[in-house]
């Protein structure tokens, strides 16, 4: 069986019904839970909305680095955070690909949302593109001992990859990973061990190979996880079967339900 371990159901361009239709398609492909991630506070209430109806679907809350426009304080991220149905903070995280010019605002929401992770000991989704520095400098600095997390949609350096390892946190793989372009992240995802390893969608966006060119969805993940196995030279099961494993470790997952933290 299989999880997404980051999707934006919220942002899929469909209603309610066909949205229900999609998460079964996905549930026929063997995914059995999936992780809805917040991209703006302001969001968080029609996001839970959207997916409340759903047993297998959990949520997070948080900031995407590209929404600083709708940032919002400390105290407003922190109580919708403790709220029990968040798992995960996030995603938060730096972007200076896309828009270098909010640096310092990314830089302020980032550490805000390591704080309020440390204070509700629940994992980080930590979004990070051309910042490589800055983000493991500032998990270092800030990060308690037992905030753990993961960089999702990672398309970063190997050395990069290690370091957050080392600071207990798990490396998400995207269809980025089946794109032709991607044969350095590929070289890297073959370096990172399976315990470390999470796969997701990041649906609606960057459906991988053969879907190219639609929107993404849940069910998709069953090519990641296939395209994965075959780089690593594992079963599509073994892969299944570890990341699984890996995702309800990290998020305190038992089922469908928040179990105590062990952290």
């Amino acid at each position: 069986m299989f999880v997404d371990s980051h999707c934006h159901l919220d942002r899929l361009k469909q209603g309610p019904e066909a949205l229900a239709e999609t998460l079964d398609f996905a549930r026929t492909r063997g995914v059995e839970h999936f992780l809805c991630v917040c991209v703006s506070v302001n969001d968080y209430d029609s996001m839970l909305e959207t997916v409340s109806n759903f047993d297998d679907v959990s949520v997070s809350c948080g900031v995407h680095p590209l929404h600083q426009d709708e940032a919002c304080s400390f105290e407003e991220l922190l109580e919708k955070a403790q709220r029990e149905e968040v798992v995960a903070i996030g995603e938060t995280g730096l972007d200076y690909f896309y828009s270098p010019e909010s640096k310092e605002v990314q830089l302020t929401s980032f550490v805000d949302h390591i704080k309020v992770a440390n204070e509700t000991k629940k994992p980080l989704i930590i979004h990070t593109r051309d910042a490589r520095e800055d983000t493991i400098n500032l998990l270092r600095e800030h990060k308690a001992s037992h905030t753990k997390g993961v960089l999702h949609c990672f398309t970063e350096s190997l050395e990069m990859a290690q370091a957050a390892i080392e600071m207990d946190f798990y490396i998400s793989i995207s269809g980025i990973v089946t794109f032709n372009s991607a044969s350095e992240l590929r070289e890297v995802v073959k370096a990172i061990p399976l315990e470390r390893l999470l796969i997701e969608t990041d649906s609606p966006w960057l459906a991988p190979v053969p879907h190219r060119g639609k929107q993404n969805q849940p069910g998709y993940v069953v090519e990641v996880a296939e395209f994965i196995a075959d780089l690593k030279g594992v079963s599509v099961k073994e892969l299944a079967e570890a990341t699984t494993r890996n995702f309800y470790r990290l998020f305190s997952l038992a089922g469908n339900k928040r179990v105590a933290s062990n952290n």
